[in-house]
């Protein structure tokens, strides 16, 4: 009997386990991006200059707090995520011809490449005459 109640709890410890993962990047840990400027608010480093103590959600601030660069008020700012991630971007990777899976390293050399043989295509041309 042992074993089946062992078996038994294994779901449950499974769907504990999804949900400790799904709450591992909590929205208080979500960086923020100031629409008018760019400034982007990290939770990690606060604000010196608002009296903003580092560790403090974006959604804990006051809401006269206003950006540090441009002055834009709080309802300027997009959740762009937590740091190191780019939102959105994993979803992206089966789309187009598989040019979403390439650095931009990658991209830079395909476009540049592609406009270099352009130019000597349409320069051979003038040798047909």
């Amino acid at each position: 009997m042992d074993t089946q109640e062992s078996n038994e709890l294994q779901p449950e410890q499974e769907a504990q386990t999804e949900q400790t993962e799904q709450q591992a990047s909590p929205p208080e840990r979500d960086r923020y991006e100031c629409l008018a400027c760019g400034y982007v608010y990290e939770p990690g480093l606060g604000d010196n200059n608002g009296n903003i103590a580092a560790g403090t959600p974006f959604m804990e601030i006051p809401e006269r707090w206003r950006c540090p660069v441009c002055g834009a008020r709080k309802q300027s700012f997009a959740n762009v995520g937590p740091k190191g991630t780019a939102s959105g971007f994993k979803e992206n990777f089966s789309y187009g011809f598989g040019v979403n899976t390439l650095t931009p390293t990658q991209k830079t050399l395909l476009i540049f490449g592609g406009l270099g043989l352009g130019v000597l295509f349409m320069l051979s041309l003038y040798g047909l005459g």
